[in-house]
């Protein structure tokens, strides 16, 4: 899940905002597949690392070709389908001292400032900061992020597109405190949506 060559293959949007032609001028909205998406997240539980999985339920992501810097995302996860590979750690998460999937069935991050990698892309170095919703609990939080588009497509092809965003949060701070003596507090990201420009 966190394998620095996943999606290796996947070339970077490069010189977007740069030639391309008047088609793709306008900021362009993109619909989600959900199959192929979803939210990888690693945890310590008694020192052991820990992988478990949660689907994007719906993402919102706008991509400006000619301001890179005011392009968009909102993706909502949902918690309740969170599962990892042991059952007990599965549902001590989704109880209510840790995510509360019940009264909180989703978790919701809105991107608010996007910053450019060094060469003006939305990848290799590029962050966005935002808005990070979970347990009821709203605080700012900055996302690494890579979008990427598929391979073999020319430069300006920009209908098929995977939006790649990883980061950590610390649990505590939206309240999810539950098993503290067992599972350490910092949490990783790893949001994956692959998207498709809307007709």
């Amino acid at each position: 899940m966190f394998d620095p060559t996943r999606r290796s293959v996947l070339i970077g949007l490069g010189c977007l905002g740069l030639g391309l032609s008047p088609a793709h001028a306008a900021p362009t909205g993109y619909t989600l597949s959900e199959k192929d998406s979803n939210v990888g997240f690693r945890f310590l539980l008694s020192g052991v690392p820990i992988q478990g999985s949660m689907p994007v339920q719906a993402a919102q992501i706008i991509i400006d070709p000619a301001n890179l810097a005011a392009s968009q995302v909102d993706v909502t996860l949902n918690v309740a389908k969170a599962k990892t590979a042991l059952f007990f750690a599965t549902d001590a998460l989704v109880s209510t001292e840790v995510l509360d999937a019940k009264q909180f069935p989703t978790i919701r991050f809105v991107s608010q400032a996007i910053t450019l990698a060094s060469d003006g892309r939305l990848s290799d170095g590029a962050s966005i900061a935002g808005l990070l919703t979970l347990r009821g609990i709203t605080r700012p939080i900055t996302l690494n992020a890579n979008v990427l588009r598929a391979p073999g497509s020319a430069v300006d092809d920009l209908s098929n597109l995977t939006v790649r965003l990883d980061g950590a949060v610390s649990r505590a701070a939206f309240g999810a405190t539950g098993f503290a003596d067992l599972v350490a507090d910092i949490v990783e990201l790893d949001i994956l949506a692959v998207v498709a420009a809307k007709a």
